[in-house]
């Protein structure tokens, strides 16, 4: 990986961070040896000792976790537009939110029955590129081609505030700081990340920098110490974020693929009683989807391992599974646009593909789990969102056979088993 060293910049800032910060994760890269003596180098999964995780797993193979008993529920209240994301909220395992390009995002909620939309979000003038729950759920941050970002009250869904971006510029993607939510990371299409004061509306001081290409992904580490961002060029940034100023300081610079833009970032700290090594799970056009290992404390990526899925054009994003610490093996889920959902171990040496799901029409964009991984929703390129129930042994779910017997409760509530493939719908982000 490239790094920032000659930049005096970069040097003072990092200077000045190194007496306030850096030694915590010295001390925990020392926590983190002595726990990992035993295990193989580079693995990212807890020891074969980690029997009280597992126990809470039930013990069970990844493949028997991550059998799926059918479609749970479809929504489809923006079809013809791509939903390039879902999300469910934090620690919730019924309500979910998607955003899409005909400019709105829909609240909904799966129980009780029938699942629901409870409110759908206007005043974006054109598409909703991405979204993201604060801690708490109160509030939702959303980014527009329209250059705007807007804050919104998740309970009865008004429109707090509108911030244009500083540039002027389509905003690709959004993430909130995950220690502090009134600090938001915006990507646009002039290459810029801005760390935004939600509160305020206005950027905050020295919490801008510039890539090489638009902007299209972001994700932090959960201290919330470490941002990584993804451009259309091919390349990954990590930033030093000042906890206490907002502040951004560049530290090191991977190129994926040159040319290849890189549509997801996925950061894991795999924490578990037994282990801790953070990853990177990237999607980058390159038909692959790639696992790295955070190898220091500036970020720096070590590729792990691919694995095969297609993806050449569509901005498919991928995500780890929240219970996978607690398991044997480890797995990591992503959309494709051979229109499925793939789940993968990443620890499996060969034939790592654990489970697929088919039913979407259109290339898949986006996956989500709910906080227990009892359900998993995916949208896609033509505006659908489904979500599927995983299976649960000695419980009956009630999964519909065709189409006609899916149409019930209204017009936005399906359940089906069998989708007629009608072919996809590129989206030209």
């Amino acid at each position: 990986m490239e790094d920032f060293e000659d930049d005096p910049r970069a040097l003072g800032a990092r200077g000045h961070r190194r007496s306030v910060s850096r030694g915590s994760y010295q001390l925990q890269a020392q926590m983190n040896r002595a726990v990992y003596e035993d295990r193989p180098p580079g693995s990212v999964v807890p020891t074969s000792a980690a029997e009280a995780s597992r126990a809470m797993a039930g013990d069970t193979s990844l493949s028997e976790n991550y059998a799926f008993a059918g479609m749970y529920h479809v929504f489809d209240q923006h079809v013809d537009e791509a939903v390039p994301r879902v999300r469910f909220a934090n620690d919730d395992r019924h309500r979910l939110a998607c955003c899409s390009l005909d400019g709105s995002i829909s609240l909904c909620q799966l129980v009780p029955a029938p699942p629901t939309v409870l409110r759908v979000l206007r005043g974006h003038t054109r598409g909703v590129s991405d979204f993201a729950w604060s801690l708490s759920n109160d509030i939702l941050v959303s980014t527009s081609l329209d250059a705007t970002m807007r804050i919104w009250a998740s309970e009865d869904g008004r429109c707090i505030r509108e911030i244009p971006d500083p540039d002027g510029a389509e905003l690709l993607c959004c993430t909130f700081q995950p220690v502090n939510n009134n600090l938001t990371v915006v990507g646009n299409a002039k290459h810029n990340v801005h760390v935004m004061n939600i509160s305020t509306g206005k950027k905050v001081k020295g919490g801008s920098s510039k890539l090489t290409g638009r902007v299209l992904a972001l994700s932090f580490d959960a201290p919330g110490r470490l941002l990584w961002a993804g451009d259309d060029r091919g390349s990954v940034f990590s930033f030093l974020f000042d906890m206490a100023t907002g502040k951004l300081t560049k530290a090191k610079r991977l190129v994926v693929h040159e040319g290849s833009p890189v549509t997801s970032i996925s950061a894991r700290s795999w924490v578990s009683r037994e282990a801790r090594d953070p990853s990177l799970l990237i999607n980058a056009c390159l038909n692959k989807l790639l696992l790295y290992r955070v190898v220091d404390n500036e970020g720096t990526l070590q590729l792990k391992r691919s694995f095969p899925i297609e993806q050449s054009s569509h901005p498919v994003r991928s995500i780890f599974c929240p219970l996978m610490s607690f398991r044997q093996g480890a797995c990591v889920v992503t959309g494709s646009e051979d229109m499925c959902v793939h789940f993968f171990d990443v620890e499996r040496a060969a034939k790592a593909a654990v489970n697929k799901l088919q039913g979407h029409s259109a290339p898949v964009l986006d996956v989500s789990f709910n906080c227990d991984e009892s359900l998993l929703a995916s949208s896609d390129a033509s505006g659908m969102v489904i979500v599927w129930r995983r299976e649960q042994k000695g419980r009956q779910t009630p999964i519909a056979r065709t189409y006609q017997e899916a149409l019930w409760r209204g017009p936005c509530a399906h359940r089906w088993d069998e989708v007629e493939e009608t072919g996809g719908i590129y989206w030209p982000f």
